[in-house]
């Protein structure tokens, strides 16, 4: 009798992105972070629809004098549609550390997907405790398998606070100073690390960065250069 071999079903793969929406985000910042993210919706759902091994999910959560996530659930990429955010307030890291701790958790993540790809966008330091929210995080079993992607924009953001929550990752977090690195930043991780992470391991990588962790494997993808516009604005 020949042998058969069973289809692989797709797995879930979940996107969290958490935006700083506080008083500093406030012109073009926050509208940079607005275009970047619209821009990169088309290109999301055109890496999933070509994948039949992942089921792309995604959520956001902003914060500024708390945090909020802007739906009751994860919501297929298929279906996501941007509203965008509008700046002011405080800095909540902490809070909003303490919720993405809560979506990780098994329920409400399945215990069987991809590691998640966690993108944290700041400008500034927190203004409440967050080292709580983060070892919430990485203390569960998606926060610790996540790909952690922190993106800085402008020189007055808190570094060491975004090396702790990439803390294990074969990269640094990413500075942006001006619209147009800021945009291929959040594209680059919003697609391009997305296509890496959903790729069978069988399947050879290129251009990418990879360090072994209790034989697991991290795969990043090469980071685009900052952009170069002599015509943009720094932040």
């Amino acid at each position: 009798m020949p042998f058969k071999r069973e289809e692989q079903s797709a797995r879930p793969l979940y996107l969290f992105l958490m935006c700083d929406s506080s008083g500093s985000m406030q012109g073009l910042k926050i509208n940079s972070l607005n275009t970047a993210i619209r821009e990169a919706i088309p290109e999301i759902r055109r890496i999933a629809k070509e994948n039949s091994f992942a089921t792309l999910l995604m959520r956001v959560l902003e914060f500024s004098e708390g945090a909020k996530w802007l739906s009751d659930e994860a919501i297929p990429i298929e279906e996501f549609e941007w509203t965008d955010l509008k700046a002011g307030n405080q800095t909540d890291m902490g809070a909003a550390f303490k919720m993405v701790a809560e979506a990780l958790e098994i329920p409400p993540m399945p215990k069987r997907a991809y590691p998640p790809v966690l993108v944290l966008v700041t400008d500034g330091q927190p203004t409440d405790e967050y080292e709580t929210g983060l070892t919430a995080i990485l203390n569960t079993m998606w926060g610790g398998k996540a790909v952690r992607i922190a993106i800085g924009i402008g020189e007055d953001c808190d570094l060491d606070v975004l090396k702790e929550f990439m803390s294990g990752m074969p990269i640094s977090p990413l500075e942006a100073r001006n619209a147009v690195t800021l945009v291929n930043y959040i594209k680059w991780a919003s697609t391009t690390v997305i296509k890496e992470v959903s790729q069978p391991s069988s399947k050879p990588r290129e251009n990418v960065f990879n360090e072994k962790k209790e034989n697991e494997s991290i795969w990043i993808p090469q980071p685009p250069a900052p952009g170069t516009d002599p015509d943009d604005f720094e932040f």
